[in-house]
């Protein structure tokens, strides 16, 4: 495997004010991280940067982000355009949120499909609903012909996973992808975001409160305190034996998987593997 994207000594500020400081780690080609730490300690801020979506008080005040051999935050809006999405994908915590409520699913997905130079027609059809049978769907083109408010939160967040997925991204930024669902719904989101590393080779970076989806999901993990990072490493090492105060008490904090649950992430890494 090679390494697809590294962070080195990054600052990002909003307002003038340092959100994050001298964040450093990499991700290789299928690789699964996990980001952890109390709100508000510049997890989702890492993900915003990759992509430019910072907004006008945001900035990376110092260090770079290199994705192959572009170092985002230095590149061009329009070849930023070409990258988000098709080569660097996003799934949100409230995926719902992000389509529009009046228009279906599937005219959606064209738009999104014919924005990155694919042709609008039966073939993006015809392979959206097979990833939708892929993840699990009973009735993919009913989801296809559907609006967004005629599905469940976590059909919608379901949804939102495989249409980042329909680009192949080489890389997934997960927000939260699972906080606000049922275990049920939320092992089904693992499930999928395992099966397009599978399928597709793709790398995550996944941002989670839940110590769950971390054991379930990460092969390395980075623990963040206030903006700075206080651990980083396998993420088994750091779960069974946590060097840092701060991480030894985040997972104190959090009550030990059922034995089933845990089997459960076993199984789906070896699945995916």
């Amino acid at each position: 495997m090679s390494e697809i994207i590294r962070y080195e000594h990054v600052d990002i500020c909003y307002n003038g004010k340092i959100a994050v400081h001298d964040i450093c780690f990499s991700l290789e080609e299928g690789e699964i991280l996990g980001i952890v730490g109390e709100s508000g300690s510049g997890k989702s801020t890492l993900l915003k940067a990759a992509l430019g979506m910072l907004g006008r008080d945001g900035l990376v005040t110092r260090g770079d982000i290199y994705y192959k051999d572009l170092d985002l935050p230095d590149i061009r809006a329009e070849k930023m355009q070409e990258i988000s999405g098709a080569e660097i994908g996003m799934i949100f915590q409230m995926a719902g949120n992000s389509f529009c409520p009046i228009r279906t699913v599937g005219a959606q997905l064209q738009e999104m499909m014919a924005a990155h130079g694919h042709d609008r027609g039966r073939a993006v059809q015809a392979e959206a609903c097979a990833l939708f049978d892929r993840f699990g769907f009973k009735d993919p083109e009913r989801i296809w012909q559907s609006y967004p408010f005629e599905l469940s939160g976590g059909m919608q967040q379901r949804v939102g996973v495989a249409a980042a997925m329909l680009l192949k991204p080489k890389i997934l930024l997960a927000d939260e992808p699972t906080s606000a669902l049922d275990v049920t719904v939320q092992r089904q989101v693992i499930e999928e975001m395992l099966l397009a590393r599978k399928l597709f080779g793709t790398a995550i970076i996944l941002v989670t409160h839940n110590i769950g989806v971390i054991r379930a999901m990460a092969d390395s993990m980075l623990v963040l305190h206030q903006g700075e990072m206080v651990e980083y490493g396998r993420a088994e090492n750091i779960l069974e034996n946590p060097q840092s105060s701060y991480t030894q008490k985040l997972l104190a904090a959090v009550p030990r998987l059922r034995r089933s649950m845990t089997g459960y992430g076993r199984n789906l890494a070896s699945q995916a593997s």
